[in-house]
């Protein structure tokens, strides 16, 4: 399956840097390049691509204010974003990550972590740039020390959910665990419907908020 990619970056040398390099790539195709969060939601929403690399400092419409738009409550089909920013600010990445974003990227992070970054957002199965999101996630965390009561999870769903916030993928979680790949994602879904939470960031932002991942 090809990965169909949105590049919204108002700096022309970026969107050629990385349509070079998402290119090269046998399962990817960059679909379409915006150069505002005005242009970038139009495209999103006539081109219906899996992934969008969202830049945060664009005109006319901010990155941040183009993702909530994309995440708005009621809309079907979202691509899945990713923010590719050069600043690495705590606030900037508290807010696409409350607002739905599927992982955040600085554009010094190298081709590898790029390509990795849109398998990762199309597929689910990892937090991007996990020294960074850890970081940052941590900071979110409550004073509790424990999984808030009510939360319905399983003892096993509980560590899935643990591991999640760690950075660990679901290969890594099922080798952690002694459990084969297809009981993780199994968990994985269970948890996302008794949370509520859209994806595996959202995971991890319960986690690190309830003192889990410190256990």
């Amino acid at each position: 399956m090809t990965i169909r990619v949105l590049l919204a970056d108002d700096q022309t040398m970026v969107r050629t840097g990385f349509s070079l390099i998402l290119g090269a790539e046998d399962d990817i195709e960059v679909v379409g390049e915006a150069k505002d969060g005005v242009q970038a939601l139009e495209m999103a929403r006539a081109l219906a691509p899996d992934v969008v690399l969202m830049d945060i400092r664009m005109p006319r419409m901010d990155g941040l204010q183009a993702l909530r738009e994309l995440n708005h409550p009621g809309s079907a089909g979202s691509p899945k974003v990713v923010v590719v920013t050069t600043f690495d600010d705590d606030e900037y990445v508290h807010e696409a990550l409350n607002n739905g974003a599927c992982g955040f990227l600085l554009k010094d992070s190298g081709p590898t972590l790029l390509t990795e970054a849109v398998r990762a957002a199309h597929s689910g199965e990892a937090l991007v740039s996990p020294a960074i999101t850890i970081r940052l996630l941590k900071g979110l965390r409550s004073p509790r020390t424990a999984a808030p009561v009510g939360s319905g999870l399983s003892s096993r769903e509980t560590d899935v959910a643990r591991l999640v916030a760690e950075g660990l993928t679901n290969a890594e979680i099922a080798a952690a665990l002694f459990v084969s790949l297809g009981t993780v994602k199994t968990h994985l879904g269970n948890i996302q419907t008794k949370l509520s939470a859209r994806n595996r960031v959202e995971i991890a932002l319960w986690a690190w908020r309830s003192g889990l991942a410190e256990q």
